[in-house]
């Protein structure tokens, strides 16, 4: 029995992780039987944590406020299908929103093991390396693999997801894990060098997508890092080894047609695959050459009017809000129809999008109620309502906006208390341990971030990881820092703790 109690932490977040890139070849977990399923093993873990489990629920204020917020947000979804103009699409919220839920609430209690929570990086960073290679195979080994294609993706990358932006976000956030492992001097050798040469491929990925705000989140998210992570000149290597590996790539594969896009009825061609599969080969290999490249010169650390994290961040802020006013002048008011279509490059260059009409719709039916919505599900039919319409769309691509429409202001307040609390708890772990925190805080904010733009929480396979990624966060932050054996660095200096990676 001892046994079993020592290995079930393990079996616990395999699951939880495993679970996730499962539910990804399922488009996702879009549809109800596969969630409902994931919902019922969540559950299910939680059960095992609440008898064998050490600390099932948190005890920090944070964690409780992060729990209390997610379960009203839940009670409160199930109380609007009394008033939603269609309870099918609010229980499917509810469905979606006790999967979360139960996610949190398992990762929560089982992440707390040291032997566990050092490797949930690499092990959601190698999950997303499995589900964009499967994307990626019927381009690159054309005639022997073939995969579904859906009409409205026009060619860019979307399987095994079925949604390119989605599928986008998910490779963002295994390549911001991929960059932090390669970058942390407490990691070994061996595991380094695996996951930059891991963000070579997901990095393709991500611009296969042709996601605009899987971009914007992406440079989010390395900033987050760049502000936050210890051993900057490590850190900064791993950055430059795979991205200008995943630049060399891309640059390769955009030349290349049958690669770089792949319409429905369209058939790829092998030349064009064997090429890129010899490109991607060549740059997996450079990523960790590169990363751990050990440098005999020493510059001198820049003097900063505050401290990294405050000037990165700062400094980044007021660049993203000066290239916002550039950009909007340049622009022009937006149409609300994207301009440039398909899987195209250009797509990347504008900002115009028909998600400005969403909103708009979203924002006033808040004002029209205010405190508790139209109900769950509700956007679907107002933006039915809407004469010009300018698609079918069923959700208003936007959590925050969406959640105010239709569950006013008391469903936003759950959904900030829950995002509060985990915020509060990626602070206290910060302050605890610098390394621990900056890649799950930079996958947790690029999430956020991204979340703002699309329907990622409709997606549970690009939604679940940053769940369980919080859920780490706090519980981690809970715990004792364990002292740092005495040992050396390659670079000569103390090396840092070994288990203070979530």
């Amino acid at each position: 029995m001892a046994e079993v109690r020592r290995a079930l932490p393990a079996v616990a977040a395999a699951t939880l992780i495993g679970g996730t890139v499962i539910l990804a070849f399922f488009s996702g977990g879009y549809f109800d039987r596969p969630r409902i399923g994931a919902a019922i093993v969540a559950w299910g873990l939680v059960a095992l944590a609440a008898i064998f489990g050490r600390q099932p629920l948190p005890r920090s204020t944070a964690g409780r406020v992060a729990l209390a917020g997610l379960i009203g947000f839940c009670a409160w979804t199930a109380l609007s299908i009394s008033w939603a103009p269609l309870a099918g699409r609010a229980e499917d919220d509810l469905q979606r929103l006790l999967l979360y839920l139960g996610a949190f609430l398992a990762a929560m209690a089982w992440f707390r093991d040291a032997r566990v929570r050092r490797w949930v990086e690499p092990a959601v960073a190698f999950g997303v390396l499995v589900v964009i290679v499967y994307g990626l195979s019927e381009r690159l080994l054309p005639g022997l693999i073939e995969l579904d294609r859906s009409r409205t993706s026009s060619g860019r990358l979307e399987q095994p997801v079925t949604y390119w932006n989605a599928l986008g976000l998910l490779a963002v956030v295994g390549l911001l894990l991929a960059i932090r492992v390669a970058g942390a001097p407490e990691r070994s050798r061996a595991l380094r060098g695996a996951a930059a040469a891991a963000g070579v491929p997901i990095a393709l990925g991500v611009y296969l997508s042709f996601a605009r705000g899987a971009l914007a989140a992406l440079a989010v998210g390395l900033l987050v890092i760049v502000a936050l992570a210890p051993g900057i000149r490590l850190q900064l290597r791993a950055i430059v080894a795979v991205l200008g590996a995943g630049t060399f790539v891309v640059l390769v594969a955009s030349r290349l047609p049958t690669v770089e896009s792949l319409p429905l009825h369209a058939q790829g061609d092998s030349g064009d695959g064997l090429i890129a599969l010899a490109a991607l080969l060549i740059g997996s290999a450079a990523a960790p050459t590169i990363a751990l490249a050990t440098s005999r010169r020493r510059l001198p650390a820049p003097r900063l009017p505050a401290s990294r994290a405050v000037t990165v961040l700062t400094a980044s802020v007021l660049v993203m809000l000066a290239g916002g006013v550039v950009v909007a002048a340049f622009e022009g008011k937006p149409d609300s129809v994207s301009p440039v279509q398909g899987a195209d490059p250009g797509r990347l260059a504008s900002i115009d999008t028909n998600r400005y009409r969403y909103w708009d719709v979203a924002l006033r039916e808040f004002t029209r109620h205010p405190v508790a919505g139209l109900g769950s599900g509700g956007f679907s039919v107002v933006w039915l309502k809407e004469r010009d319409r300018v698609d079918r769309a069923a959700d208003a691509h936007s959590l925050y906006i969406e959640t105010l429409s239709e569950l006013g202001a008391v469903g936003f307040l759950f959904l900030m208390l829950f995002g509060g609390g985990v915020a509060a708890a990626l602070v206290r772990l910060y302050r605890r341990d610098p390394g621990a925190a900056a890649g799950v805080t930079a996958a947790v904010v690029a999430w956020a971030c991204h979340a703002g733009l699309d329907w990622d929480w409709e997606v549970p396979a690009a939604t679940l990881p940053a769940v369980l990624l919080a859920a780490c966060a706090v519980a981690w932050s809970e715990e004792p820092r364990e002292r740092p054996a005495a040992q050396v660095s390659q670079l000569g200096r103390p090396a840092e703790s070994r288990a203070m990676i979530c």
